[in-house]
């Protein structure tokens, strides 16, 4: 049993943003590629498990993919404020999945929120600081997301 009800949280607790882009699945990929490059994050990680799923089980899917964003100042203060163990959560991902064609749904959650709330990451000043520059950083790259 979880220690709450994941039901009760309000989508700003875990720092989650959606929105919907109105392209084709790749060039929706190239912009958020991008959006995020110019807000400061790198695109270390990035895979099609759609892509995966459908050779490997015949799973049908439609387009979805994966771009892990890191930034590595935040990544280093990061490691740093919780002994190393917010490692486990990197990079911060961006998801991209095809609603229908020519409509892509844009979705992340901050991994710096959900290891506070986890315990991965203590709830201090400290954290709360580097959440707080984080979600910053995101913020803008939410803001440039519809400018496509």
């Amino acid at each position: 049993m979880l220690p709450f009800d994941p039901a009760t949280l309000d989508p700003e607790e875990i720092g989650e943003h959606r929105a919907v882009l109105e392209m084709d699945h790749d060039e929706a990929i190239e912009h958020v590629r991008a959006v995020f490059t110019d807000a400061g994050f790198g695109v270390p990680v990035e895979f099609s498990p759609s892509e995966m799923l459908n050779e490997k089980v015949d799973a049908d899917r439609d387009p979805y993919y994966v771009l892990g964003a890191c930034n590595p100042r935040m990544a280093d203060r990061a490691l740093d404020a919780s002994d190393k163990k917010l490692g486990a959560l990197f990079p911060c991902n961006v998801v991209v999945w095809e609603k229908s064609p020519g409509r892509q749904v844009v979705y992340h959650v901050s991994i710096m929120k959900i290891a506070r709330l986890s315990g991965i990451a203590p709830d201090d000043d400290t954290m709360a600081d580097i959440i707080a520059d984080t979600g910053d950083l995101v913020s803008e790259a939410w803001e440039h997301l519809d400018a496509a």
